[in-house]
């Protein structure tokens, strides 16, 4: 008898949990025997309103050079972004969905023995990275529960020290901190340290910290960005990273060739000249979240305020809450993984699905 495999393959990739996304729609219709057209996903803080038709229309177009290995540089979309963001194409990096950027921070700065700090309830794609290569992952605790504590950040960092990680706005949280707690901070990490701040959600704030001027004062830091949320592209996976020459160097060569497909460049560069579309997406998400927020106040239930394309609420026992307001075709995302057991993350779609969400929701909680 064959030993199982398993055994021979590194104890701390053994100890991982696997990250678990959002319910897909048609998963859900087959276990429950429903009609995927009458199901509504509000998990994974997706955009409602799908992507720019004038990226659609690009990416259309481009479906017939797919036998040809994308622009391994990804030097068009780079261009345009350093463009975007005034700085030099140098300092920019392209990647399958920011995702990828965080394990190529991983592979570029950390080994055994190596730190990576993040505040308590971040993206759980930073712990997987940092155990996946055997480093030591530090959680601070939040101040006043959900807002990023920089200074027990800051306190926390030794000689090990390699990655700290800022998620601003919070995923799965939804709270901010601003330009000068932002500020204070950086002006205070040592040299030996990068400041990766995910901002894959900062298009939905009302008040955007400038963090590009961190790039452009030569810090160690990173800004990373997603063209999945705002600009509705999550299905083919493209984010970027702006930073120094340095660490965008570093990138490049830990990154597999031709990290960003064809269709995937072409949507992005496209999607980044829609900026009516972008506006659209984000009023939808403003007049939303306020709907949200107006009515969990009204039913006196506790919810955290939002700067992002999603909402976190307490509904006293989130897991079962999921399971029959998913059985009512309404997948939203339990978060007992996150280690908050009576809450729901609620992504914020049309008025349609958010009438459709609160309507079973209050169904469900007596309202």
């Amino acid at each position: 008898m064959c030993q199982d495999i398993s055994f021979y393959a590194n104890s701390f990739v053994q100890s991982l949990v696997a990250y678990r996304p959002g319910k897909p729609i048609a998963e859900t219709a087959r276990e429950l025997g429903l009609n995927p057209e009458q199901i509504i996903k509000l998990a994974s803080n997706e955009n409602s309103l799908g992507a720019s038709p004038k990226a659609i229309e690009a990416m259309q177009r481009a479906v017939g050079g797919v036998h040809l290995y994308p622009d391994g540089a990804s030097y068009a979309l780079r261009k345009r972004l350093a463009e975007f963001h005034a700085v030099e194409m140098e300092q920019t990096v392209a990647a399958a969905g920011s995702s990828e950027l965080i394990e190529l921070l991983g592979h570029a700065f950390l080994s055994e023995g190596k730190e990576v700090i993040a505040a308590q309830y971040s993206f759980a794609m930073y712990s997987i990275v940092a155990r996946l290569l055997n480093a030591r992952y530090v959680e601070v605790p939040n101040r006043a529960r959900w807002i990023h504590d920089l200074e027990a950040m800051l306190a926390a960092i030794t000689p090990q020290t390699r990655l700290v990680f800022i998620t601003n706005p919070t995923n799965p949280v939804g709270s901010m901190v601003g330009q000068q707690e932002l500020d204070d901070f950086m002006n205070h990490v040592p040299s030996h340290v990068v400041v990766a701040i995910d901002e894959a959600y900062i298009d939905f704030a009302a008040e955007q910290p400038d963090t590009i001027k961190y790039v452009r004062e030569g810090r160690n830091v990173i800004v990373l960005r997603t063209f999945s949320k705002a600009y509705g592209l999550a299905g083919v996976r493209v984010g970027y990273g702006i930073t120094t020459p340095a660490i965008a160097e570093l990138l490049h060569k830990a990154r597999s060739p031709f990290n960003v497909n064809l269709v995937a460049q072409v949507g992005a560069l496209a999607a980044l000249e829609d900026r009516e579309h972008l506006a659209a997406s984000v009023h939808m998400v403003e007049v939303g979240r306020r709907l949200y927020e107006e009515t969990f106040a009204a039913w006196g239930m506790e919810y955290v305020p939002s700067h992002t394309n999603f909402i976190l609420v307490n509904v006293g026992c989130g897991r079962e809450i999921y399971q029959r307001a998913l059985e009512q075709g309404v997948i939203t995302r339990p978060m007992d993984a996150y280690g908050l057991p009576q809450y729901i993350r609620i992504t914020i779609g049309t008025e349609k699905e958010n009438t459709r969400c609160l309507e079973v929701l209050g169904m469900l909680l007596g309202k």
